[in-house]
C-alpha cells in the first residue's frame, strides 16, 4: 500500500514523492507540494514580526494583519510555483538538474501539466491579488509603493532578476522593509521606518537561506547560465559573504537594543547562536562530494542550504518570542511602552 503524504510532511518538508502517491493526496496536500509549503514560514516570520512590533506600538488589527498575512503567503507560493514553471520552460530544471533531486518538481516529474499549473498560479497569485486590493482600498494610497513592488519581485524574481545575480539582494529587500513595514502599515495604519529596518535585520536570515542554496547548486547554475550572485562570486567569497551576514545581523541586533529600538528581550534571539556556528564551521569546508553517513539522505542535495534554513528558523522564532516577551511585561507594567 502506498504511503500517503501528510500534511505535516508537505509543510515542514518538500518531500520527493510518487505519481501513486500524489494521486492518494489531497487537493490542499498537492497544492502544498506545487507550492513547497516547508519554506513559507519565513514568510509568516517576516509578518509576524510586525504583528508582534504592532502590539508593542498598542496599535494592532487583527483582521488587517490575519489578512496581510495570508496574502503574504500565497503571494509567496505563488512565486514558487512560477519559479518552476519559468524555469521548467527555459531548460533550466530538466534532465537531473540539482532542484529535481531535492524534492518533487511537479511538471518535470509529471505531477502536473503546463495548463494545471498555470490554473495553480493563476489561483493562487489571484487570490494574493484580491487581499492586497482590499488592503490598499482599506489602508490608503500609502500602500500602492510597497505593493507595486512586491508584485514586480513575484513576477520577475526568476527571470530575469536571478540570472541578473539581483535575485539575492531581492530577497532582502522583499523579506525585510517589503514585507514587515508593509505589515506594519496595514496593521497600524501608518508606515514606521524603525520598523522596516527591524524587518530588514531578520532578512538577513532569509538571504542566507537563499545563498546557501544558490552556493550548492552553483556548479549546475553555472552549467545552465544562470549567473546568481553566488556564481559571479564564486563559492569562497559566497560563504564568506554568508558569515558577514551572520556577524553583521548580531551586530545590528546590539545596536538596535542599545538605540532602545528593540526591547531588551530581543536578547533571546542569542540562543540560536549555536546553530549560528553550525553555519559559521560549515561554511569553512568544502561541500561533501557524497551524502556524508551522518546526514540525512533525504536532504541531500542539500548542504549549506540546509543549515542555513535551521538557523533561519531559529533566528526567527526566537526573535518573535523576544517580541511578545516585550508586549507580555509591557501589558503587565513592567515594561515601558
Amino acid at each position: 500500500m502506498t504511503d500517503r503524504v501528510s500534511a505535516a510532511m508537505a509543510f515542514t518538508a518538500i518531500p520527493k514523492i510518487t505519481p501513486d502517491q500524489w494521486k492518494s493526496s489531497n487537493l490542499l496536500i498537492r497544492w502544498m507540494i506545487a507550492s513547497r509549503a516547508a519554506v513559507l514560514v519565513m514568510t509568516f516570520a517576516s509578518a509576524a514580526l510586525a504583528g508582534s512590533m504592532a502590539l508593542l506600538a498598542g496599535s494592532f488589527q487583527l483582521l488587517p494583519w490575519v489578512l496581510c498575512t495570508l496574502g503574504l503567503l500565497l503571494a509567496h507560493a505563488a512565486n514558487n510555483q512560477l519559479n518552476d514553471y519559468t524555469d521548467s520552460a527555459r531548460g533550466v530544471d530538466s534532465g537531473n538538474y540539482f532542484r529535481n533531486q531535492y524534492g518533487a518538481h511537479v511538471l518535470e516529474d509529471g505531477l502536473l501539466s503546463k495548463q494545471q499549473l498555470r490554473l495553480y498560479m493563476c489561483l493562487t497569485g489571484g487570490a494574493a491579488l484580491a487581499i492586497g486590493i482590499y488592503l490598499l482600498w482599506n489602508t490608503g494610497p500609502g500602500l500602492l509603493i510597497p505593493l507595486l513592488a512586491g508584485a514586480f519581485f513575484l513576477l520577475f524574481y526568476t527571470y530575469p532578476l536571478k540570472r541578473l545575480g539581483l535575485g539575492e539582494p531581492a530577497v532582502l529587500l522583499v523579506w525585510g522593509p517589503l514585507m514587515t513595514g508593509g505589515t506594519f502599515m496595514v496593521t497600524t495604519g501608518s508606515w514606521s521606518w524603525p520598523v522596516a529596518l527591524i524587518g530588514t535585520l531578520y532578512a538577513l536570515a532569509p538571504s542566507v537561506v537563499i545563498f546557501g542554496k544558490h552556493v550548492d547548486k552553483l556548479e549546475f547554475d553555472l552549467d545552465k547560465g544562470v549567473r546568481t550572485l553566488p556564481v559571479r562570486l564564486g563559492a569562497s567569497r559566497s560563504l564568506q559573504a554568508i558569515v558577514a551576514m551572520l556577524v553583521l545581523q548580531y551586530l545590528a541586533l546590539g545596536w538596535l537594543m542599545i538605540s532602545n529600538i528593540l526591547p531588551w528581550t530581543s536578547l533571546l534571539t542569542l540562543l540560536a547562536l549555536p546553530d549560528a556556528m553550525r553555519l559559521v564551521n560549515v561554511c569553512r569546508q568544502p561541500r561533501p562530494r557524497l551524502c556524508p553517513d551522518d546526514y540525512p539522505a533525504s536532504a541531500w542535495p542539500l548542504w549549506y542550504v540546509a543549515f542555513a534554513f535551521v538557523y533561519a528558523r531559529s533566528f526567527g522564532l526566537l526573535f518573535l518570542c523576544g517580541l511578545l516577551l516585550a508586549w507580555l511585561l509591557q501589558a503587565a507594567g513592567e515594561l515601558p511602552q
